[in-house]
């Protein structure tokens, strides 16, 4: 049975694609277009004094800008207004931008770089997120009384166990480097931008600044581009306004492309955190209360941190049933590169903390870690930890039913004693994650979307959803084709170009299908009573209307699902309108000659609500947990000084093929009544569980309890030699 809405579709930039012909931004050829690039600091923390310029190198070459050339505000318009575009005197980071600087060709540009020392006092840096007093942002959630829960605890009947877990950072690494190409303004004073991005709207916002110009003399046009993960959601205004600036200084096109090892530098990447655990429990496995300190790295800048936060905290008590929750959250500055959007967006870093204080649980109660999870899962009708009752799309039962049919772990004998040098082990991952913006966001957003026919019947579809590998095109064809009843080659999407489309949000937090993808369908359903019914197929009653001259523009705002309340101030109500669900089962090898781990076998449950084009979605969810295995065990990022010391895709270790164990993806659709279809989010929920899943795993075939991710080699042998006397190696 075909379950795809809208049948089964090819991607519509596909061929483009595979044929070479998709122009990303740096196959954009401009005439008469300049090269830039970035003078930036070399320590993480110090006050400019001033620049050295070699006299042996022609200044007449190049045209240089720095933060006084900025018409506007000297800032990135974000959540918060505290980051320069350009420094002027405090450095607050490694590679903070201090000057840009153009020339004709590449070469040119390259030697003026080098020629160019900045001289900076240097000042202590703060690089510690543990010993950081300075507060981007603090959450308070609250339910029940948890002290006096802890106060009754007598260790038979109430038990309290403690765990502090960690998770180091991870690089995007999408497969395109950021790139912008700006014009000069025009006789209007309009300003034009195209590059690599996720939301063109924000890149708007900061050019209106920065230059001090209304939204219509502001164009954002997205060039092809080549993967994002949340890297290209914030830091696209950087490096446009950059490239912006210094067209205007010029007078000429300008191109800005980083290479690999500058956006690896430079570029936000996954918060690192620490979360602390204090969970008292029953002594048959009931969560009675839990205590809960989230710690994140925000890096130099506000950027993203406070969503960020505010995500991490809402999943910090896991998809788990308790009356007692106490979450208290901080996300700190320090002399770091800004920390921004990543897959998952802080759910990745406190998912792993509560299943991995589960099986903490379950292993000092003397209980399997599926026995446990089924005894406290969330229901239908339960109540999370801000007090939303889940009443909708609940596919909690549903995805561990699956995923226990198709692996059967319940019925193995977790930690076994084993022998030999390779060690074998199951473990399992049960989560949710909250479809859309949090709480009243997208209330607040008023996203829009438009649809409209062409004098042929086809129809153009108008969103400021970006297309960057997920495949947006592909399921709002689908969701469009399945509400009109039309050829899916009969929709045409709209370029994302903001003086083309409506503000229908940022392409990001899942949002994309459930939340615009829903507008859209509602769109289409006032357009088809418009054309009205007929035996005619849609084009044609669609071409008939429109020469009857029929009003076939429509634009609708998204409105939020009735009877949703929530309170920014305590945090308390209905964070997402929808949650999916997912349970992950990781089948791992571990060598104790090397300590090398090896993912054998991952199998997902994945709760979606109603899979849109289900092949497309079974890559998301692959795609997905294969960065999340990278996260688990791979994917070690340091940082020494303030820089990322994995600069090179050489060092910058990701998983290959070699990597990549045998998928079994089981789609759960347990429909949302107001997402397309009843989809619900997709694109971020994979990111949640492999981690834990695998520490699990690891657990189970050594019999140590990992609690710092990524569990390397070193670490893992780190902690084999913590746990077991030298006389038995």
């Amino acid at each position: 049975m075909n379950r795809s809405v809208g049948g089964v579709l090819a991607r519509p930039e596909g061929p483009a694609k595979v044929t070479g012909r998709a122009l990303y931004v740096a196959d954009l050829r401009v005439e008469g277009a300049w090269v830039a690039g970035t003078v930036r600091s070399n320590v993480a923390r110090g006050r400019l004094l001033g620049f050295d310029f070699d006299p042996a190198f022609d200044w007449k070459r190049v045209v240089i800008a720095g933060p006084e050339a900025i018409p506007g505000a000297n800032l990135v318009a974000m959540i918060v207004d505290d980051q320069p575009l350009l420094c002027a005197d405090a450095i607050e980071h490694f590679g903070e931008p201090l000057l840009i600087v153009a020339a004709e060709t590449p070469l040119t540009l390259r030697a003026a770089l080098a020629a160019i020392r900045p001289r900076i006092e240097v000042r202590p840096a703060m690089l510690d997120m543990e010993a950081s007093e300075q507060l981007f942002k603090r959450i308070a959630i609250d339910k029940g009384d948890v002290e006096a829960v802890f106060a009754a605890a007598d260790g038979a009947a109430i038990r309290v166990l403690e765990g502090t877990y960690r998770t180091d950072t991870q690089e995007q690494m999408y497969i395109e480097p950021q790139g912008f190409v700006a014009w000069p303004p025009d006789a209007n004073g309009t300003i034009a931008v195209t590059g690599s991005m996720q939301c063109p709207y924000y890149v708007q916002k900061s050019l209106m600044r920065a230059f001090g110009v209304e939204a219509h003399n502001a164009r954002v046009v997205q060039a092809a581009t080549g993967g994002g993960f949340g890297g290209k959601e914030d830091y696209p205004s950087v490096l446009a306004c950059h490239a912006a600036l210094m067209a205007r200084v010029c007078g000429r096109p300008i191109r800005m492309l980083y290479d690999r090892h500058e956006d690896l530098a430079v570029t936000p990447k996954r918060h690192p955190s620490r979360v602390r655990h204090r969970t008292a429990v029953a002594s048959d496995g009931r969560l009675l209360a839990m205590d809960i300190d989230v710690l994140l790295d925000g890096g130099a800048y506000t950027t993203l941190s406070p969503v960020v936060l505010s995500r991490a905290c809402i999943h910090a008590a896991g998809a788990y049933r308790c009356e007692n929750v106490r979450i208290r959250g901080r996300a700190v500055a320090t002399n770091h590169v800004p920390f921004g959007a990543f897959r998952g967006f802080g759910a990745p870093q406190v998912c792993f903390a509560v299943e991995r204080q589960m099986d903490r649980i379950a292993v000092a109660l003397g209980l399997h870690p599926v026995e446990l999870r089924l005894c406290n899962m969330l229901r239908r009708g339960d109540v999370t930890a801000t007090g939303q009752v889940l009443e909708h799309s609940v596919g909690s039962v549903e995805v561990m039913d699956e995923i226990l049919a198709r692996t059967k772990i319940d019925r193995h004998p977790w930690r076994a004693q084993q022998t030999g040098n390779v060690r074998r082990g199951l473990g399992l991952a049960f989560f949710f994650h909250g479809a859309g913006f949090t709480g009243s966001g997208e209330a607040l957003l008023k996203a829009r979307v438009a649809v409209e026919l062409d004098r042929e019947g086809c129809v153009i579809v108008r969103s400021a959803s970006t297309e960057f590998g997920q495949g947006t095109l592909t399921m709002f064809t689908a969701i469009v084709a399945q509400a009109l009843g039309c050829d899916a080659r009969d929709v045409i999407i709209a370029d994302a170009d903001t003086q083309g489309v409506p503000n229908s949000g940022p392409t990001v937090a899942s949002r994309t299908c459930m939340i615009v993808g829903g507008s859209l369908q509602k769109a289409c359903a006032e357009l088809l009573v418009r054309v009205g019914p007929g035996p005619a197929p849609f084009r044609e009653r669609a071409r008939a209307f429109v020469q009857r001259g029929g009003d076939s523009q429509i634009e609708i705002t998204y409105t939020s699902p009735p009877g949703l309340a929530w309170d920014d101030a305590t945090y308390r109500g209905d964070a997402y309108p929808a949650y999916g669900w997912a349970a992950d089962v990781a089948e791992v090898e571990v060598s104790l000659d090397s300590f090398e781990v090896r993912v054998k076998r991952f199998t997902s449950a994945v709760d979606v609500g109603k899979a849109i084009q289900p092949q497309m979605v079974e890559g998301q969810i692959e795609g997905g947990s294969l960065q999340a295995i990278g996260f688990a065990h791979l994917e070690a990022a340091t940082m020494k000084h303030g820089q990322f010391q994995q600069n090179r895709m050489a060092t910058c270790v990701i998983p290959t093929t070699l990597d990549t164990p045998t998928f079994d993806v089981a789609l759960i659709e347990v429909p949302f009544e107001h997402g397309p279809f009843g989809a619900k989010g997709v694109g971020e929920l994979p990111m949640d569980g492999g981690a834990p899943a695998i520490a699990s795993a690891i657990e189970d075939a050594l019999g140590i309890h990992m609690d710092h991710m990524p569990a390397t080699p070193e670490r893992l042998l780190e902690a084999w030699l913590a746990a077991h006397p030298k006389e038995e190696l």
